[in-house]
């Protein structure tokens, strides 16, 4: 009765949110893992082992954890991040111009709505629980997309934004490894040694086996290793499970764990390590000449929330749909998302052979295949951004683009999804000149700086959570009447009988 109450609560708050915003139109199975342990430290000062030697890893980009112990291994200097392409040349008086509309845009397209999004129900009501302590651990998102997202600027203002209103969860999932020189992300560090090939990168096709992420770090060989450094109270090694698999040497901090063996029956598998809050240096190592495949990490806090940057330079929303649809979901079904982002778009727009039905149906197959693999968790898409080409008369806007926005909006609506519209929100199309004469778009007229990025992840965060105020107020108005309508109700007569 209490459960058959909750849920008619719960409908009743969508119809109240519903007519509060007008909008357009209309658990998870757990994964199969091999298993998941709490590893047994050793007493012994001799079991102790030192970290994995003296190796040269390849690290990406992210800052490192302050105060993390570091192993004796010598580790050389991480890449400098990505030079900020220049703006192509502007006057002052030009510039501040370009500058102030860009601000008046993006300030008043907050009045344009979040189309359908009454879809967003479902994660603003864990959202609320979440923050009144009724559901334990911390709450997940995950962003896909191109190389808007894989800079982990964009989705780290949202980040940043999130985690100080909800709390901080730990970084999430990141991948294994450094997959290509550029990748980072801005609240975690890792790094590999040079033996280990990766997979799933646009241009790079494989088997399909790339775990959450879409991609995977394989090796064949003794003494090559991995590391992430975060601060967190648990970690989870995403792998991949194969006849003949290698094994792992575990360290955490520079002590020798326990070892895990990725042999047994093709599958993804899940190796978990329990560690006191803090900052931490995990590590696994190969220990034989033997194939091993890792996707990614977890590093996780006791609650807040995780926002997991999930992004591949020069991808397309299909790239998901060569992903192994049988690994892919039971990470995800692993993983239990509040949210997943869709955020793909710029490179479609390149392309002259989509069509409004081809993509649309594409889109639409993508949807169905997350949502069969996460039931519980919100859709959202986020149109892609303005783009320009250069022709003979300078920058002009990409016609292509109006096609992959509308395909990506009738998708998403057909699904029961929520779309939030970036191009709009830029001010339309054309608005990429001027964002790039403000300083605060590339001079390719496709990328941002850093400090559009954050533009543009505040611009979300804050159109979710006008959202947000609405549900919260809808479901008090409905808390509100109900007691009103217990307090009305006539008392039940007392039974007469014996």
């Amino acid at each position: 009765m209490k459960r058959t109450l909750q849920i008619l609560a719960i409908a009743a708050v969508s119809a109240a949110f519903v007519a509060a915003i007008t909008p357009a139109n209309p658990a998870p199975a757990k994964a199969a893992a091999k298993k998941k342990v709490a590893p047994k430290k050793s007493s012994s000062t001799a079991a102790a082992k030192a970290s994995t030697g003296k190796k040269k890893y390849l690290a990406s980009t992210g800052k490192a954890v302050p105060k993390a112990p570091a192993p004796q291994a010598s580790q050389g200097p991480a890449p400098p991040r990505r030079a900020t392409a220049r703006a192509i040349p502007a006057n002052t008086k030009r510039r501040a111009e370009a500058h102030e509309a860009v601000y008046e845009h993006v300030a008043t397209g907050a009045d344009l709505p979040v189309e359908n999004a009454a879809a967003l129900i479902p994660f603003f009501e864990q959202l609320f629980r979440h923050q009144q302590g009724e559901m334990p651990g911390p709450l997940r998102i995950l962003h896909y997309g191109d190389s808007h997202t894989a800079a982990d600027e964009w989705t780290g203002e949202m980040r940043t934004r999130f985690q100080e209103k909800f709390g901080d969860g730990g970084s999430g999932y990141s991948l294994a490894g450094r997959p290509w020189s550029g990748y980072r992300r801005e609240d975690v560090r890792s790094g590999s040694t040079r033996g280990w090939h990766t997979d799933g990168l646009v241009g790079h096709p494989g088997d399909g086996v790339y775990g959450l992420g879409g991609v995977s770090m394989s090796v064949r060989s003794p003494r090559e290793a991995v590391f992430v450094e975060a601060d967190a109270s648990e970690f989870e090694l995403y792998y991949y499970q194969q006849p003949g698999g290698g094994s792992l040497q575990v360290y955490d901090n520079g002590v020798a764990l326990e070892r895990i063996s990725t042999d047994g029956e093709p599958g993804p598998a899940y190796y978990r390590l329990e560690a006191a809050p803090g900052p931490h240096r995990v590590e696994v190592e190969t220990l034989d000449k033997a194939p091993v495949r890792l996707f990614g990490w977890v590093a996780e806090k006791l609650t807040g929330v995780t926002y997991e940057t999930l992004g591949i330079n020069g991808a397309s929303a299909n790239i998901m749909l060569d992903w192994n649809e049988v690994t892919l979901r039971a990470n995800i079904e692993h993983r239990n998302p509040a949210l997943i982002v869709l955020a793909y778009g710029t490179n479609e727009a390149g392309r002259k052979d989509w069509t409004l039905e081809t993509y649309r149906a594409m889109f639409s197959q993508l949807i169905a295949r997350l949502r069969a693999a996460a039931p519980a968790a919100t859709i959202l898409v986020i149109g892609p951004p303005d783009r320009d080409q250069h022709g003979r008369k300078g920058w002009i806007p990409m016609d292509q683009l109006d096609v992959i926005v509308e395909a990506q909006r009738q998708a998403a609506l057909a699904s029961g999804c929520p779309f939030w519209d970036l191009r709009a929100k830029m001010g339309g199309k054309g608005s990429m000149l001027q964002w790039v004469t403000a300083g605060i778009a590339q001079s390719d007229h496709v990328h941002f700086t850093q400090t559009g990025y954050k533009l543009l992840g505040d611009a979300v965060f804050r159109d979710l959570m006008s959202q947000y105020d609405l549900f919260l107020k809808a479901r008090e108005n409905i808390a509100a009447s109900q007691v009103t309508a217990q307090v009305a109700a006539p008392a039940e007569p007392l039974s007469t009988e014996p």
